[in-house]
Parts: C-alpha cells; sequence; structure tokens
C-alpha cells in the first residue's frame, strides 16, 4: 500500500469531515481546513450559523443557548469524527475539544491523537 502524502491525509479528513456533516445537518461548512500540529489533528470549519440558530441569537440567552446546542451536537458527532481521524490517521483519538463562533458560525474541533503525528509525517 503506497504511503499517504500529509495533503491526501488533510483532503481524506476534509471530504469525510465535510460529508459527515452534510448527512447530520443537512449542510456542511463552505470550508473545511485541516492542520496537523504535533499530536492534534485540527479542523477548522468555515461556514454559518443554521437558520435556526441565528434566530436563536435574537433572544435572551441566545449564545448561551447556542453553545450549548453545539456542544451536545459535539457530543453527538465526536464519536463519528473522531473515527475519521482515526481511520484516516491510523491512530487512536485520546481526546477532543469543540467550539464555535456565535457571529461567524466558524467551527473549532481539535482531536488529539495518541502520538506525535506531525514529526511521524516528517519521517516518511
Amino acid at each position: 500500500m503506497d504511503t499517504l502524502t500529509i495533503g491526501q491525509i488533510k483532503d481524506q479528513i476534509s471530504k469525510q469531515v465535510t460529508k459527515c456533516y452534510v448527512q447530520t445537518l443537512g449542510q456542511g461548512p463552505e470550508e473545511t481546513r485541516i492542520y496537523i500540529v504535533e499530536d492534534m489533528v485540527i479542523l477548522r470549519l468555515k461556514g454559518k450559523l443554521l437558520p435556526i440558530e441565528e434566530k436563536l441569537l435574537e433572544g435572551e440567552n441566545g449564545v448561551a443557548i447556542v453553545k450549548d446546542i453545539r456542544k451536545q451536537l459535539h457530543t453527538v458527532l465526536t464519536t463519528q469524527l473522531g473515527e475519521i481521524v482515526s481511520t484516516i490517521t491510523n491512530h487512536p483519538v485520546v481526546s477532543s475539544h469543540s467550539d464555535v463562533s456565535t457571529k461567524t458560525g466558524e467551527i473549532l474541533e481539535v482531536f488529539i491523537l495518541d502520538t506525535n503525528y506531525e514529526k511521524e509525517l516528517s519521517t516518511k
């Protein structure tokens, strides 16, 4: 089997994550960027909030409600996204972290692997 380049790995993760969001939410991010830094695989999903989230922001405690919705969504999606990252990198995900900007809708997902994957890739 051929060894994938870092660009091919990022591309595969990006396509699979975008597909997962489309299947789950009915819409995916406008742009997905993947960064590999030491033992972290960072997903930067650019897009916009869902229409319902934008409406919720107009009300009292809107930011807290949208953040809570996204936290719950992360809980639901984290297993699927973690499996994508784990399968493509061939390393288990040790933990994951997520946040969303209520101003831009941008989402950051960080997956921590069991090894310094960036170093592993640089030696290939």
